[in-house]
């Protein structure tokens, strides 16, 4: 039975399930004159080129939504708490 391949493509979409080593991952997020999306050095698909500076208005993007989903707003919490009268009319 032929070895099966360790890093490849399926159906366009990169795929390396080789060992990572310390450089290759810090290489991999690090990448000067590429795109936004570079293939993840370990697993499936893409990840967040770090040298590019879109990627970094995507992370300060979903940094800001966690914060506000965790309770970023202290103001908003109390008129969630009131009961809320509902009238239905026949």
């Amino acid at each position: 039975m032929a070895d099966k391949p360790s890093s490849g493509e399926i159906l366009g979409v990169p795929y390396n399930f080789e060992r990572p080593s310390l450089s290759r991952m810090l290489s991999s997020y690090w990448k000067p004159g590429k795109g936004m999306l570079v293939e993840k050095p370990f697993g499936i698909g893409y990840t967040l080129n770090l040298a590019n500076w879109r990627s970094w208005i995507v992370l300060g993007v979903a940094g800001a939504m966690l914060w506000m989903e965790r309770g970023g707003k202290k103001g908003d919490d109390e008129a969630e708490d009131e009961p809320v009268e509902v009238v239905v009319e026949d």
